[in-house]
């Protein structure tokens, strides 16, 4: 099956999202591991560690993610698109 652009830009955006999830999943195993801010106390004390570890890491990794996608995104123009623009 051949690639289409829309595949690609498809592809492209997943990649980006990939790398940030996984980047926000150090970021909370560091907050867990290092006990910033109580973290680790706070979630293990807890009668819903589930629950928080989910809200954790579901804002961490979706706030990453979106970041990674967008940063992606504003790399792909150049300056020769708008030569007559100062930057």
């Amino acid at each position: 099956m051949k690639a289409t652009h829309d595949t690609t830009l498809v592809r492209f955006l997943l990649q980006h999202c990939a790398a940030g999830v996984i980047a926000g999943l150090v970021f909370c195993a560091a907050i867990i591991y290092l006990d910033i801010a109580n973290m680790r106390t706070l979630l293990m004390g807890s009668d819903h560690m589930g629950k928080g570890l989910y809200l954790l890491v579901g804002s961490i990794c979706g706030t990453f993610g979106a970041l990674a996608m967008a940063v992606g995104v504003m790399r792909l123009g150049d300056h020769s698109d708008r030569p007559d623009r100062e930057y």
